[in-house]
C-alpha cells in the first residue's frame, strides 16, 4: 500500500483509504479563491481605501498577499479537515470548517493584526484594528464556508428521488 492508504497494483486491500470525502487540495484552492475574492470586493470599498492610505499598503501588492495567505490558510484548514475528522468537534464538514476558521481568526489576529497595529505608530490604531478585524472576519468566513462546502459536496450525494444518500442506496 502506499502512504494514502491506495493498494498498490495487484495487492488488494479490505480496509478503506484514509481519506475520506477526496484529498484538501480542490477546497483549499476553493478557499483561497473565496478568500482573494472576497479581499477583492472589499478592497473596493471607501473604508479599504483610507485603510490602505492609513497603512501605506500598495494595492497589487496586496491583492498578491492575500492570495498567497488565502492559499496557506485554506490549505491548512481542509488538511486539517481531511487528516483529523474526528479530533475537530461539528457535525459535519462546514461547521467544522467554521470552528477552525474562527479560531484561525482569533490567532491571527493577537498573534498578528494586534503587534502590527499596536507597533505602526499611526493614528488611532484601535480604529485600524476593528477595520482590519472586520475585514478579516469577511474573508476568513468566505474561505471557511467554502471549503466546508466543497468537502461536503465531495462525501455523500443525495438520491433525487428518495432523499436517501448514495452510500445508503448501495447498502
Amino acid at each position: 500500500m502506499d502512504f494514502i492508504g491506495i493498494p498498490s497494483p495487484g495487492q488488494q486491500s479490505l480496509k478503506p483509504g484514509s481519506r475520506t470525502r477526496g484529498g484538501w487540495l480542490a477546497p483549499a484552492l476553493a478557499g483561497a479563491a473565496a478568500f482573494w475574492l472576497a479581499n477583492l470586493a472589499i478592497s473596493a470599498t471607501p473604508v479599504a481605501a483610507g485603510y490602505r492610505s492609513a497603512l501605506a499598503i500598495p494595492y497589487v501588492p496586496m491583492l498578491v498577499e492575500a492570495a498567497a495567505g488565502g492559499l496557506v490558510l485554506s490549505s491548512a484548514l481542509a488538511s486539517l479537515i481531511v487528516h483529523y475528522p474526528a479530533k475537530i468537534p461539528g457535525s459535519g464538514p462546514l461547521t467544522k470548517a467554521v470552528l477552525l476558521g474562527a479560531a484561525a481568526l482569533v490567532i491571527l489576529t493577537i498573534g498578528l493584526e494586534l503587534p502590527s497595529k499596536l507597533s505602526s505608530g499611526i493614528d488611532d490604531p484601535a480604529h485600524w484594528l476593528l477595520v482590519a478585524t472586520v475585514f478579516n472576519v469577511v474573508r476568513v468566513l468566505a474561505l471557511a464556508v467554502t471549503v466546508g462546502l466543497v468537502m461536503g459536496a465531495g462525501g455523500q450525494e443525495r438520491n433525487r428521488h428518495r432523499g436517501r444518500t448514495t452510500r445508503e442506496t448501495k447498502k
